[in-house]
C-alpha cells in the first residue's frame, strides 16, 4: 500500500510539476523539490503510525518527480546536442543503486535507513541555489535580460569571460527574433495535442514511457519467483546498468536516438518473452534473461529522457516531460494488476509484459530523429 501511494505521488508530481515548471522555471521548482524531498523523507522516518507514513511517502513521490524531470530538462537545455548523451546522470542513478544496496545491508532498521537516505537532500537543496536557470526558458518567457545574465555566468564558468562580456540583450533578441515573435505568454497541457505534429509526438512519447515502466515493473514482479537474495539482486541489477548505459550512450551519440530507443525496447520485450520457455528450475538462465532485460530497460529510460527533451519545444518541454512521467507511473501502477491474468494462464502476464515494449518499439519508428538537431523553441517551429 505504501509503495502504491508513493507511485501515485510520482504520477501526480509528473503532471503538476511538468506544468508548473514551464510557467515558473526549472531552477525554482527544482530547489523546492529538493527541500520537499528532504523534509518529507525525514518526517517519514519519524512517522508515529502507518497512515502518517503513507502520507509522507506520497509527498516524497511528488518531490522525486520534480527532481528527476527538472534535472533532465535543465541538462537538455544547457548541454550541446553532440555531447548530451554523455551527461553523467544515467551513471548517477546506477551508482545510487549500488550505494542503496550497501547502506540497506548495513542499516537493517527501516527508520534509520529512511533517515540516512533523506538527510543528504538538505545538502542538495543548499547547493541547488548555485544552479543557473535555463537561458532558453528565460528567453522565450519574456526575460531576455535574465537570459543574458545566465549566459554570461556560464561563459565565466567555462573560462569564456571575453565572449560572455560581448553578449547583449539586443544580440539575443536579434538571434531569436522568429522564436520570440511566435512564443505565447503561457501554454497549457492542451497544447500537447492541439496541432498534428505535437499530437503525434505526445502520443508516441506517452507510449514509450508507459511501456518502459510497465515492462520494468513486470520484470520486477517476475523476480519474486526467483528466490534470490534481495541485496544480491540489487547489486546485480545495478551492475548491468554500467555496460547497458555505456552501449546506449554510444548508439545514442553515433547512430541516433530513435534507433537506440526502438532497439532497447524490442530487446527488453524479447528477453521477457524468452523466460516463458525457460523451466523454473533453470534459475541462472532465467536470471540472465532478466538481467539483460533490465539492462535494456535502463538503456531505454536513459534514451527516453534525452529523446523526449529534444522532441518537445522549449515553451512546453517540461509539460511534455511531465506527460511522459505521468504515463510511466500509470505503467508502474498497472503492472502488478497484470499478475491477476495468471489465473487464466501462467504465461499470460509475461506475454503482456513482453509484447507491450515490442509494440512500443514500432511506434518509436514513427517519431522524428533528433540526433545533431538544434533544440526547437516554439510549437510553430515544431510544426514547420
Amino acid at each position: 500500500m505504501a509503495q502504491s501511494l508513493y507511485m501515485v505521488g510520482v504520477l501526480v508530481g509528473s503532471a503538476v510539476f511538468g506544468i508548473l515548471t514551464d510557467r515558473f522555471g526549472r531552477k525554482a521548482l527544482l530547489i523546492w523539490c529538493y527541500l520537499q524531498m528532504a523534509v518529507m523523507g525525514t518526517c517519514a522516518a519519524f512517522s508515529p503510525n502507518f497512515t502518517t507514513y503513507c502520507i509522507f511517502r506520497f509527498l516524497t513521490g511528488l518531490a522525486i518527480s520534480g527532481i528527476s524531470l527538472n534535472s533532465a530538462t535543465l541538462c537538455t537545455e544547457w548541454i550541446p546536442t553532440n555531447v548530451r548523451a554523455w551527461a553523467p546522470s544515467g551513471y548517477s542513478y546506477t551508482t545510487g543503486q549500488f550505494i542503496l544496496a550497501g547502506v540497506a545491508y548495513a542499516i537493517p532498521d527501516w527508520r534509520w535507513l529512511q533517515l540516512t537516505v533523506s538527510l543528504p537532500f538538505f545538502v542538495f537543496f543548499l547547493y541547488s541555489w548555485l544552479f543557473v536557470e535555463s537561458a532558453r526558458w528565460m528567453a522565450v518567457s519574456g526575460k531576455p535580460e535574465q537570459a543574458v545574465k545566465g549566459l554570461r555566468k556560464v561563459a565565466r564558468i567555462n573560462g569564456k569571460m571575453e565572449e560572455g562580456a560581448k553578449l547583449s540583450t539586443e544580440d539575443l533578441k536579434s538571434n531569436m527574433q522568429k522564436e520570440l515573435s511566435s512564443a505565447k505568454s503561457s501554454h497549457t497541457i492542451m497544447d500537447l495535442v492541439r496541432t498534428p505534429v505535437m499530437c503525434r509526438i505526445s502520443y508516441g512519447v506517452s507510449f514509450i514511457w508507459f511501456s518502459t515502466s510497465f515492462a520494468y515493473y513486470g520484470l520486477a514482479m517476475d523476480l519474486q519467483n526467483f528466490n534470490v537474495n534481495i541485496y544480491l539482486t540489487q547489486l546485480i541489477f545495478g551492475a548491468v546498468d554500467f555496460p547497458a548505459k555505456f552501449i546506449s550512450f554510444l548508439t545514442i551519440t553515433f547512430i541516433g536516438r530513435r534507433f537506440s530507443q526502438a532497439f532497447s525496447l524490442i530487446l527488453a520485450g524479447l528477453c521477457i518473452l524468452a523466460n516463458i520457455f525457460v523451466l523454473p528450475e533453470l534459475q541462472i538462465l532465467r536470471m540472465i534473461f532478466a538481467v539483460i532485460g533490465k539492462g535494456s530497460l535502463a538503456a531505454s529510460f536513459n534514451c527516453t529522457y534525452i529523446f523526449t527533451g529534444e522532441l518537445f519545444p522549449t515553451v512546453i518541454r517540461q509539460t511534455g516531460m511531465g506527460l511522459g512521467g505521468t504515463m510511466a507511473r500509470a505503467g508502474s501502477i498497472l503492472a502488478p494488476l497484470v499478475q491477476l491474468t495468471g489465473e487464466f494462464s501462467p504465461s499470460l502476464p509475461l506475454i503482456i509484459y513482453g509484447v507491450t515494449p515490442i509494440i512500443s518499439s514500432t511506434i518509436t519508428c514513427l517519431l522524428p530523429e533528433t540526433r545533431n538537431m538544434p533544440l526547437l523553441e516554439t510549437i510553430d517551429e515544431m510544426e514547420r
